[in-house]
């Protein structure tokens, strides 16, 4: 579980939009301040594998899962007596990590690794303090073509590979057995419509109970767009074109219809002003069913819910989802003993032996799908009901949310859009040309 402002755990791979202001900073940080180091040479030219030599990683995570990490990093110097890995959370949350990195870059002062989430990559690839590991993850003992697509495509910048997978996710929708058996409605399948799910959830909903068929995040966070995209996609919509914002297509406005269906006519929807209250609820029993990913899986046992997990409705068949994947991003400190000595730890945490130690110990997706066969993800999917779907739904996670300049400004427009829109305030178009007209500024940068 990494390190978040947040108390609920399924925040923990979101982007903070909090952070935009920070992100701002940061990309700025690039032109003031030191000087950036990138001049276009590999960051590890001329590493001596057996030099001795101190990198720093800052984790971002939580006391438990920081303890796991110093011991892997024990692990890795056992084998490697030659290195001295300084492990840290680096921040007291892991969305305060941007403000520290962005600090360290004016002066000077960042780590070698560094946990981020992946909607940063724009801003720290810009910021000229990254490694381009891109020909580094082409050579075959890293076997890169192992991750997921979308968290391959999150590394990536322009030319540029930041990074590696830190952990991957994605959206499907988990429902309570319970309240589907006593409104006498069959359990969703991998099947279903969207016109499905507006059904069930219409059944589903008691005002007399305060039970609601679903659930939607309006805080106007990442959490309110990121839940958007797949209704896009699922209609062939396109999020941007280039630098052109074009959620405001017929394909987006149609998706934004289909959720304000359901929150203005239906009134079938829990409208969570927080991103904090909607899991607790469905925890609860009084939500049926939420859109969300395998990071609610602990705590959903915990409280005891007999639940099911599923792909996300779909449109004609198609039933794409969104993946919210997270890095470690190796930066250069102008020393290839540094350099070369922070890939060979990352290839190390994330081959398959090891990342079963990192990832699923903790309850996430493993980051590879060669582990599937392992001991350990037996264990896994065992002890967590519902987490072989959602490595299995990673197949439907066909397109990345763009990692361009002005994401996180545009994020923010949309996600003020649907909020008003699922709150009866502005009618879909109005709203998302409204939003696609401000994005425009933010994504010509």
């Amino acid at each position: 579980m990494t390190l978040r402002a947040t108390t609920t755990g399924r925040g923990r791979r979101l982007m903070a939009l909090g952070a935009a202001l920070t992100a701002l900073t940061l990309a700025a940080a690039g032109c003031t301040g030191s000087d950036p180091v990138d001049d276009g040479k590999d960051a590890a030219e001329g590493y001596d594998p057996n030099a001795k030599v101190t990198i720093q990683w800052w984790t971002g995570q939580t006391e438990d899962m920081q303890k796991v990490s110093e011991d892997l990093a024990k692990e890795y110097m056992k084998l490697h007596p030659n290195v001295t890995i300084e492990s840290s959370t680096g921040a007291s949350t892991t969305d305060e990590l941007l403000t520290k990195l962005s600090a360290g870059f004016t002066g000077g002062n960042y780590p070698d690794i560094s946990y981020a989430f992946g909607s940063w990559a724009t801003q720290l690839a810009e910021s000229g303090r990254t490694q381009n590991l891109k020909t580094f993850v082409g050579t075959p003992e890293i076997a890169w073509d192992d991750f997921p697509a979308s968290a391959r495509a999150t590394a990536t910048v322009g030319d540029k590979v930041i990074g590696f997978p830190a952990i991957v996710d994605n959206l499907a929708l988990i429902y309570n057995k319970k309240l589907f058996d006593a409104a006498g409605l069959a359990h969703p399948t991998d099947d279903w419509s969207w016109d499905d799910f507006r059904a069930a959830a219409k059944k589903l909903t008691n005002p007399a109970t305060n039970t609601y068929g679903t659930a939607y995040s309006v805080s106007g966070s990442e959490d309110t767009t990121w839940h958007l995209w797949p209704l896009l996609w699922q209609r062939g919509g396109k999020i941007i074109d280039g630098k052109k914002p074009t959620f405001n297509s017929d394909a987006g406005v149609q998706a934004l219809e289909s959720l304000r269906q359901m929150a203005v006519d239906d009134k079938s929807m829990y409208l969570d002003q927080t991103d904090e209250k909607y899991q607790p609820l469905f925890n609860d029993g009084h939500v049926g069913m939420v859109m969300t990913g395998p990071w609610v899986l602990h705590e959903t046992q915990e409280a005891g819910v007999d639940y099911g997990v599923v792909n996300l409705p779909g449109l004609n068949g198609d039933h794409q989802t969104v993946s919210g994947p997270d890095l470690w991003v190796l930066f250069n400190k102008k020393d290839p003993n540094r350099a070369g000595a922070s890939r060979d730890f990352i290839k190390w945490l994330t081959s398959k032996e090891i990342d079963p130690k990192w990832t699923m110990a903790n309850g996430n997706l493993p980051l590879r799908a060669s582990e599937k066969n392992t001991p350990e993800f037996a264990t896994y999917v065992k002890d967590y009901p519902g987490a072989q779907k959602f490595f299995d739904n990673l197949q439907n996670c066909k397109q990345p949310r763009p990692t361009v300049p002005g994401y996180v400004e545009m994020s923010g427009y949309v996600g003020d859009a649907v909020s008003k829109v699922l709150q009866g305030a502005a009618k879909p178009k109005e709203a998302l040309d409204e939003a696609a007209k401000k994005s425009a500024s933010a994504l010509e940068g």
